[in-house]
C-alpha cells in the first residue's frame, strides 16, 4: 500500500473539484488504479468525469447475471460513447447454475441475500482487484445515499487498498446538472422510478419521498457489499449500525 497522509490529503482535497481528485489519484496510484462503474442511475457522471482526465483507466463491471435488459444496453452505449476501457467480471457459477444449488438466495432472508452477494458481486470484485494488480479504485459514492458513505471522506482505504471518492459531496442536483450539461443521460429506467439500479430481483421504483435508494434489496439494507469493509473488525462495527 502506497505510504500516505491521509489526514493531510483529505485537508488538500477537501474543497478540490472532481477533476483534481481523479488527477491526484491518477498521479499517485499510476497503472494500479482503476475504477467500477454499475451502469446504475446516473453513473454516465463518474464515467464521464474519469474518462476525461484519465481516458485509459480500467472500468469494473460486476455482470452478476440478473442485470435488466436496459442496463446491458445503456453499458453497451456509454461503453461506444466514452469509448470505455472496460472490464467486465462475473460471478463463477451462471444464474442457472446457483439457482439450482442455492435456490434464489435473496428471497432468503437477510442471511440469503449476504450469501447471493458474496456469490454474485464480492467474489467477483475481489477476483477483479487481484487480477488488475489494482493499490486504488475510484467509485462514485456520494455522502447523502447511505449511512456508510455519510462518514466517507475523499480517500479512503479499504481492505489493503485505497479508495477515492471524486464526487463525496455533491448532490442530487449537482449530478442532475453535470448530465444536463454535458448532455449524458440516464439510465433508461429512472424515468420509470428506479432511482438506484442493481439486480431484478433487488431494485425497485420508489415513490417522490422515499430516499433514493429505498428500493434495493427488498429494504434488508442499503449496499450491496462491495463498497463496505471486509475485515472482521469492520463488518462487526458495521452489523451494528444496521447496514
Amino acid at each position: 500500500m502506497a505510504d500516505i497522509d491521509l489526514d493531510a490529503v483529505n485537508a488538500d482535497l477537501a474543497d478540490a473539484a472532481p477533476e483534481r481528485v481523479i488527477e491526484w489519484a491518477g498521479q499517485t496510484f499510476g497503472q494500479g488504479l482503476v475504477m467500477t462503474s454499475s451502469f446504475g442511475a446516473q453513473s454516465a457522471v463518474m464515467l464521464h468525469l474519469a474518462t476525461r482526465v484519465l481516458p485509459d483507466i480500467p472500468v469494473i463491471f460486476i455482470d452478476t447475471g440478473y442485470l435488466f435488459p436496459e442496463t446491458y444496453q445503456f453499458a453497451q452505449q456509454l461503453t461506444e460513447r466514452l469509448n470505455l476501457n472496460l472490464r467486465v467480471y462475473q460471478p463463477r457459477l451462471t444464474a442457472a447454475h446457483l439457482e439450482a444449488i442455492h435456490g434464489k438466495l435473496w428471497e432468503q432472508g437477510d442471511e440469503g441475500m449476504s450469501k447471493y452477494l458474496q456469490i454474485a458481486k464480492i467474489e467477483p470484485m475481489q477476483r477483479a482487484l487481484k487480477d488488475l494488480n489494482v493499490t486504488a479504485w475510484v467509485a462514485g459514492l456520494r455522502r447523502g445515499q447511505t449511512a456508510h458513505r455519510a462518514s466517507l471522506r475523499h480517500v479512503e482505504q479499504q481492505d489493503g487498498r485505497h479508495k477515492v471518492h471524486p464526487i463525496l459531496t455533491w448532490s442530487t442536483k449537482d449530478v442532475h446538472d453535470y448530465l444536463k450539461k454535458h448532455d449524458l443521460p440516464y439510465h433508461p429506467l429512472y424515468e420509470k422510478g428506479y432511482a438506484s439500479i442493481g439486480d431484478v430481483h433487488s431494485s425497485a421504483p420508489i415513490t417522490a419521498d422515499q430516499h433514493e435508494r429505498a428500493g434495493r434489496f427488498s429494504g434488508l439494507r442499503q449496499e450491496c457489499g462491495l463498497h463496505l469493509p471486509g475485515s472482521a473488525e469492520e463488518s462487526q462495527s458495521r452489523d451494528s449500525s444496521g447496514l
